[in-house]
C-alpha cells in the first residue's frame, strides 16, 4: 500500500485508503472530527448510484472538469458497513467529548445517523447546509439543502460558551471549488466552532483539503487521509500555498 505523506506546519496528508491509515495511528490522538466522505447516492436505483460523479453531482451545462472522485460506487447496504467501520476507527482516534461533523445528503442520512450510534458515538443532531445557489425542481421542493450529521464521544463536552445556529447559508463559489463536491471554507470554519482551539482534527477524506484550508484560518491542526493520488498532489500544494500566503 503507498503510505505516502507530507507533514505541514500545521498538520499532515496521507494518499492512502482511510480505514487502512485510520487504523495505523493512534489511540485518542486527535480532538475532533470533520469530515465529507463519498455519499454513494445521487440516484433512485442501484444503476443510477454507480454512474460516474460527474454525472451525478453536476448539472449537465457545467464546462469544468475535476479529477475523477474515487469510493463512490457502494450500494446501500455496503455503504453503511462501510461507514461504520471508518467511524469506529474515528472512536478509537478520539478524545473523550471530542465533537464528530460528517457531511450526508437526504438520501443517506437515516444510514449515516445510524452508522455513527454504532460506531459508539453519541448523537447530537443534525445541522443543515442550506445553499442558495441550488437549481430549482419542476413540480417539487427545491434540494437546496446538505446535512451535517453532529456527534461526539462521551462524555460530551462543551469546549466553547457561544451558542451557534443549526442552519448555515452558505453559496457554492464554481471558481474556488478544486474537487467535485467541495464544500465553502467559510461553512467548514463555522463548524469548527464547536471543537477545541487549537486541537487537531481528523478528515479522513481530504478531498480538495477544505478542511485543512479552515484548520488553517481557525488556527488549529489537521490530520488528512485522501485515497486518490490527484486530489492527494492537488490538496498538498493548495495547502503550500495557502501556508505561504499567510507567511
Amino acid at each position: 500500500m503507498d503510505k505516502r505523506k507530507t507533514i505541514f506546519d500545521n498538520g499532515i496528508l496521507y494518499n492512502g485508503d482511510a480505514l487502512a491509515i485510520l487504523r495505523e495511528l493512534p489511540d485518542a490522538s486527535v480532538d475532533a472530527v470533520l469530515t465529507d466522505p463519498p455519499y454513494s447516492s445521487g440516484g433512485l436505483h442501484a444503476g443510477a448510484r454507480r454512474a460516474d460523479p460527474a454525472q451525478k453531482y453536476q448539472s449537465s451545462g457545467t464546462k469544468r472538469t475535476y479529477p475523477p472522485m474515487l469510493g463512490d460506487l457502494k450500494d446501500q447496504r455496503s455503504f453503511l458497513a462501510w461507514v461504520t467501520l471508518w467511524l469506529s476507527e474515528c472512536w478509537r482516534l478520539t478524545k473523550p467529548g471530542a465533537p464528530v461533523m460528517v457531511f450526508s445528503d437526504w438520501r443517506q442520512l437515516p444510514s449515516m445517523t445510524d452508522a455513527v450510534q454504532a460506531a459508539g458515538f453519541e448523537w447530537r443532531g443534525i445541522v443543515v447546509w442550506h445553499k442558495p445557489s441550488a437549481r430549482p425542481m419542476l413540480g417539487s421542493f427545491r434540494r437546496d439543502a446538505e446535512f451535517v450529521v453532529h456527534a461526539a464521544k462521551a462524555p460530551v463536552k462543551a469546549f466553547t460558551r457561544r451558542c451557534f445556529p443549526g442552519v448555515f447559508a452558505h453559496r457554492v463559489n464554481p471558481a474556488a471549488k478544486v474537487h467535485l463536491t467541495s464544500k465553502p471554507v467559510n461553512l467548514l470554519v463555522d463548524l469548527l466552532a464547536v471543537a477545541p482551539e487549537g486541537g487537531v482534527v481528523l478528515d479522513p477524506f481530504m478531498g480538495g483539503g477544505t478542511t485543512a484550508i479552515a484548520c488553517l484560518e481557525t488556527g488549529r491542526h489537521f490530520v488528512g487521509v485522501e485515497l486518490s493520488r490527484e486530489y492527494y498532489e492537488l490538496t498538498a500544494t493548495r495547502i503550500g500555498e495557502a501556508i505561504s500566503a499567510r507567511k
